[in-house]
């Protein structure tokens, strides 16, 4: 709450003018800090207090338009590239309207004067509130990276600019990446109910030698972060909550993985 105004206020207005003009000062402080309010608050909804939509329409062009940018880090995008992008939309559930945006993003990202650190910025502006949202972001970047199988070093390093430009260090993208790649292994091998326990170490970013109660914990900050009525909340698209599921899912089976092999309830 403000209230120097109305304390310097009052105080001048005293001296200048005794009791009436103290109380003159005191009302004319409440004015000045009122303003000072509304400039703050004006202040804070410029830098991101953006509307429920506003964070939402963010999202998806940054989260489409920088994977096309992606697609073309190794200098070329392939058919086969557009074909695993377009997979990686349809995993996400995208309805036939939506799908058709995205991919027209996905082309602009694509083209030679697309600049990513103007759409980082706008971006990051969007969501500074939200870092679950952003992790959310560069995790689809990474699966998205991921879709044949790999990850090159022209992909890890753009990658890696983009983990710097949301304030997100190396230590935090080569836990991500882990993750990510533990996530694409075990849907490889089939039911994510039968993930490997190495993989189901790496989901969760533990190791086997971590206590029961460090993996307890993994499992509940992960699933707090990847909640998809939170993350919908926070400003992630509805045409995209099926992949939130999908995630916690994942991260469900590799939980009661590890517990299955130490026997724990």
């Amino acid at each position: 709450m403000n209230f120097w105004g109305k304390l310097i206020g009052g105080v001048l207005g005293y001296m200048m003018g005794g009791l009436f003009g103290g109380l003159i000062g005191v009302l004319l402080g409440h004015q000045f800090d009122r303003g000072l309010a509304n400039f703050s608050g004006n202040f804070s909804t410029g830098l991101g207090g953006l509307s429920h939509g506003e964070i939402q329409r963010a999202f998806f062009e940054a989260t489409f338009s920088v994977m096309g940018h992606l697609a073309k880090a190794d200098g070329r995008v392939s058919e086969e590239e557009i074909a695993l992008a377009r997979h990686v939309m349809a995993r996400m559930g995208l309805s036939e309207q939506a799908r058709h945006e995205a991919i027209t993003l996905f082309s602009k990202g694509k083209e030679n004067d697309f600049v990513l650190e103007d759409m980082l910025t706008r971006f990051h502006n969007a969501t500074r509130r939200a870092r679950n949202l952003q992790q959310m972001f560069i995790e689809i970047q990474l699966h998205a990276a991921y879709a044949d199988g790999e990850l090159n070093p022209a992909e890890k390093k753009l990658l890696l600019v983009i983990c710097d430009a949301l304030g997100f260090s190396t230590t935090d993208f080569d836990r991500l990446e882990a993750m990510v790649r533990a996530e694409q292994h075990a849907a490889k091998g089939g039911r994510v109910e039968q993930v490997s326990l190495d993989d189901a170490y790496a989901i969760l970013n533990v190791t086997r030698e971590s206590s029961d109660a460090e993996v307890k914990r993994a499992y509940r900050k992960l699933t707090n972060q990847h909640h998809p009525d939170k993350l919908v909340a926070k400003g992630l698209p509805e045409e995209m909550m099926k992949l939130a599921e999908e995630k916690t899912h994942e991260i469900r089976a590799a939980y009661e993985r590890i517990r299955e092999a130490r026997g724990t309830k």
